[in-house]
């Protein structure tokens, strides 16, 4: 295995089993992935950003080459932090192509030693959304198909 560090970026508010299987699938082409929790205050997310890294911390223990950590920054100045250079960015249908081609120009053109890798997750995961998990939860559905245990507690617990 080449030793390239790869980042998995996102909120993961909350983490789903679509984050988990794509790390999953990461962590065998890469030495090692760091999953990037972005703080998006401006989002208002739905777990602090201690929350969710603990949380994705909680559901990708067994896999020991993966680090999660959160960030505040331009993705590019965090992936010189932590020497990495390949973007892993997940597509869960050929809507979400446009909007990560565009990440992915804008990423090269900060900077052009990045390169940005899509993976697609198992096809049963390929329709769960963080936001719709969210909504589901809300709204008082079984989210247990969607999410970590850890995580289907915590939102329980958050939700009341």
């Amino acid at each position: 295995m080449p030793d390239l560090i790869a980042i998995y970026p996102g909120t993961f508010d909350p983490v789903t089993n679509g984050h988990t299987d794509l790390v999953q699938r990461a962590s065998l082409l890469f030495s090692k992935v760091v999953v990037a929790v972005a703080q998006s205050a401006d989002k208002e997310p739905f777990f602090s950003l201690d929350d969710r890294i603990r949380l994705a911390q909680e559901a990708l223990a067994a896999h020991t080459n993966v680090e999660v950590c959160g960030f505040n920054s331009l993705l590019v100045d965090f992936m010189r932090e932590k020497n990495a250079t390949v973007i892993v960015r997940g597509l869960r249908a050929v809507s979400d192509f446009e909007y990560e081609f565009q990440l992915a120009s804008m990423n090269r053109h900060l900077r052009d030693d990045i390169e940005t890798v899509f993976l697609t997750p198992a096809e049963q995961y390929s329709y769960i959304s963080s936001s719709l998990v969210r909504e589901i939860a809300k709204l008082g559905g079984d989210i247990s198909s969607f999410v970590p245990a850890n995580v289907v507690a915590a939102i329980e617990q958050r939700i009341g």
